[in-house]
């Protein structure tokens, strides 16, 4: 069975496949109705249309050159390549001819900016026009061209328009000849990882191998010696050894994938190089790379991630530092690094469901990338702290505005995560209010969850389907859901003997009005930290299904720090906040410390406790009121003075 499942192949439903309600569905909605429009007007008022606009002069350099010799201007494409996406997802769900008309125009100006060859780069045909491919390892041009060939496909997949899927095709063909090791050709790859994973779905969507092919060869050169990163800059003219980070742990590129066993570097660079391996590993069934996969992914997970998935906890380089050093109020924690957290854990699941890999999906989804869009759909966060002493807000905009449509594309696609499906099974890796339509064994079937999830753990699954067949849902059992139970056409099911790898695997003969009910016990519990996780002594943190809590200031008063866990979590109770979309908070018995010590900043007696309760709520969902503290991990157990 073990071999069987490793030998198959799961693919994602189509984002058009999936149509979602509850949770996901308000997210989604919110995007409709304000983000995807945001996205556009940011990038017009950052001056992106501008930059690719050839029937009028290009803006120059509006971001000036940074130590590094490059600039966050060089990304617009990339930028305007997520807006498209995430566009295009939301047309699925809510037709709107004038956002979609401003796309075509968009579409048209890269179409005239494209040059003859293929090649095709704003700041490289317009501002520096004698630099293109001088400087992979910093300059993002393939980085750039694989965020904009993600847009064509989800646009032509959208709207059945090819113009922007055809301009990329051609600069994929152009890469093709440009990249390789025969005469005048490249030996080279990306410094940020991209372009890896788009040309998965650019083969997937043309059918064409070539583009897997140029996506295996990026991935196999990388890390390879000699180095290519220090022949180019010999070439160059610059010092090998003089660049910002003087690493090329900075880029995974310091040896060859395979023997990498470390996560190491600038977060997000790490998360799509390995969403693109395991794409790879996918589609060519190579081991070597899902043994390097699982590898890094229990060094990331066991060492080095947040209880909310977020990842990557230094500015300095945006990303890993040392094994346990996880600051909660300097922590970095990307948006888009939970965000690509995201999208590898999804590919993990490419070869067989496992929810070692879709439970961290499930965490890093809400949590740590869900947070960094306000309920609203129009303000963000780039960094994702555990802690604020009230001066940490969502922006508007950013000089690197990679997140906002990071975000917006991850949650406008999200029905793609929730379910992946094989020749003989469909997986249900994520839990939701939705209705998905695939097909297995010649028939056209549809699964609908009718769900409160993640409020209430009751999820029942109603089958629909043209003619009866023969196949297995597989339904993964979160690895924290004590006591969950699964009755088939009212009839109990022993769990215990259809489990594989986290997953109730019900194989059987299906018909149409079959239906399956799943419960998931959603008791609050206290989670601890590794002993090592020195920012974390002597604290816990609370969990209620996928949810991290967090105590805000708005519902508790300044002076988070002073409360004092004081009673199981068992304990809590459960509200819903009207303002926060029918959120459920947990309200839970506490102790707090005084906070009024006149003018003196240390004494001999410590503080005072009192009684109190304290109202925590979803992480995702903080900085959604009024401003001020919030704490993830709070001082656990006991009281003052012990």
């Amino acid at each position: 069975m073990n071999k069987l499942k490793r030998d198959r192949q799961f693919r994602p439903l189509p984002v058009p496949s999936v149509e979602l309600h509850g949770l996901f569905g308000d997210r989604q909605d919110a995007i409709c109705s304000s983000t995807a429009e945001t996205l556009l007007d940011r990038c017009v008022a950052a001056g992106m249309l501008r930059a690719i606009d050839t029937s009028q002069p290009g803006p120059g350099v509006v971001i000036p050159i940074q130590p590094w010799g490059g600039t966050t201007q060089m990304f617009w494409d990339s930028d305007l390549g997520k807006s498209i996406e995430t566009v295009a997802y939301s047309l699925y769900r809510r037709p709107n001819p004038q956002l979609e008309a401003r796309v075509d125009d968009i579409i048209g100006m890269y179409e005239k900016l494209q040059d003859k060859d293929g090649y095709l780069n704003a700041w490289f045909q317009r501002v520096q026009p004698g630099r293109r491919w001088a400087n992979l390892r910093d300059h993002h041009e393939l980085y750039c061209a694989g965020h904009l060939i993600e847009g064509a496909v989800a646009y032509y997949q959208a709207t059945g328009k090819r113009k922007l899927l055809d301009i990329m095709c051609r600069y994929a063909d152009y890469v093709i000849k440009v990249f390789g090791h025969g005469e005048g050709q490249i030996p080279g790859y990306c410094g940020h990882e991209e372009i890896e994973l788009a040309l998965v779905r650019l083969a997937r969507v043309t059918g064409e191998k070539k583009y897997l092919d140029l996506a295996k060869y990026f991935i196999d050169e990388r890390g390879a010696e000699p180095h290519f990163f220090t022949e180019e800059a010999i070439r160059d003219g610059r010092d090998p050894a003089n660049f910002i980070q003087s690493t090329y742990e900075y880029n995974q590129a310091h040896e060859p994938v395979r023997q990498q066993k470390k996560v190491v570097g600038h977060a997000v660079r790490a998360m799509y190089l390995y969403s693109g391996m395991a794409d790879i590993a996918t589609e060519y069934n190579d081991d070597t790379l899902t043994a390097a996969l699982e590898t890094l992914w229990d060094d990331l997970t066991t060492k080095q991630m947040y209880i909310t998935g977020g990842i990557g906890p230094a500015a300095s380089n945006e990303g890993f530092t040392d094994y346990y050093d996880l600051p909660n109020e300097s922590a970095y924690a990307e948006t888009c690094a939970s965000v690509g957290l995201v999208f590898w854990a999804s590919r993990m699941l490419g070869r067989g469901p496992d929810r070692r890999y879709a439970d961290i999906m499930e965490q890093a989804l809400y949590n740590g990338a869900m947070a960094g869009i306000s309920l609203d759909g129009r303000t963000f966060f780039y960094e994702n702290p555990l802690e604020s002493a009230g001066k940490h807000h969502r922006w508007i905009w950013h000089h690197c505005p990679c997140c906002p449509p990071n975000i917006a594309r991850l949650l406008s696609s999200i029905g793609s995560y929730m379910y992946a499906v094989a020749d003989d099974e469909i997986a249900v890796h994520l839990y939701g209010e939705s209705r998905a339509r695939f097909e297995i064994a010649g028939s056209k079937i549809t699964l609908a969850q009718e769900t409160r999830y993640p409020w209430d753990g009751a999820i029942h699954f109603n089958i629909e389907m043209e003619k009866p067949a023969h196949f297995a849902v597989s339904l993964r059992i979160p690895e924290w859901a004590d006591g969950a139970a699964i009755k088939v056409n009212g009839e109990a099911l022993d769990l215990s003997s259809v489990m594989l790898d986290g997953y109730a695997r019900i194989e059987r003969d299906w018909k149409s009005g079959d239906h399956v009910n799943l419960d998931i016990p959603l008791a609050a519990r206290s989670l601890f930290a590794n002993p090592l996780v020195r920012q974390d002594a002597g604290r816990a943190a609370l969990m209620r299904g996928p949810l991290v809590y967090c105590v805000e200031a708005t519902d508790n008063g300044s002076g988070l720090n002073g409360i004092r866990l004081s009673a199981d979590a068992s304990k809590a109770t459960t509200a819903e906040i009207a303002e926060l979309r029918g959120a459920v908070a947990l309200d839970l018995p506490v102790t707090r410390d005084e906070t009024d010590w006149g003018n003196m900043l240390y004494r001999t007696s410590p503080p005072q406790a009192r009684e109190a309760t304290a109202r925590f709520v979803p992480y995702p969902f903080w900085d959604n009121r009024a401003p001020g503290e919030m704490l993830v991990w709070v001082r656990a157990g006991g009281s003052s003075g012990e």
